[in-house]
């Protein structure tokens, strides 16, 4: 068994492979927008806050609130699939 430790180093770089972006949309009126808390202090706070203010300064038709499990693990593809069914727009949070 060998008692060295692997190091990883972060000046190699990573993968050239590059994905597309998501295209954009021109306004947020009539839209709904999905806000993922990620779980972390005052998360879900903060994204109450964005909602009400995406309704009031941009015409968001509705906000759609989801939780992911755990803050360092990826959300469920269950909970992918379904904001991406009914949002237009989503933004993942950082909370505290």
């Amino acid at each position: 068994m060998s008692t060295e430790l692997p190091f990883i180093d972060p000046t190699r770089g990573g993968s050239k492979a590059k994905m597309p972006r998501a295209p954009r949309p021109i306004d947020l009126a009539g839209k709904v927008v999905g806000l993922l808390d990620n779980t972390k202090e005052q998360g879900d706070i903060i994204l109450s806050t964005v909602a009400d203010e995406l309704r009031k300064r941009y015409g968001v038709a509705d906000v759609l609130i989801r939780r992911k499990a755990f803050f360092s693990k990826p959300a469920a593809p269950e909970l992918l699939d379904e904001m991406a069914k009914k949002v237009q727009v989503a933004i993942a949070a950082v909370g505290g």
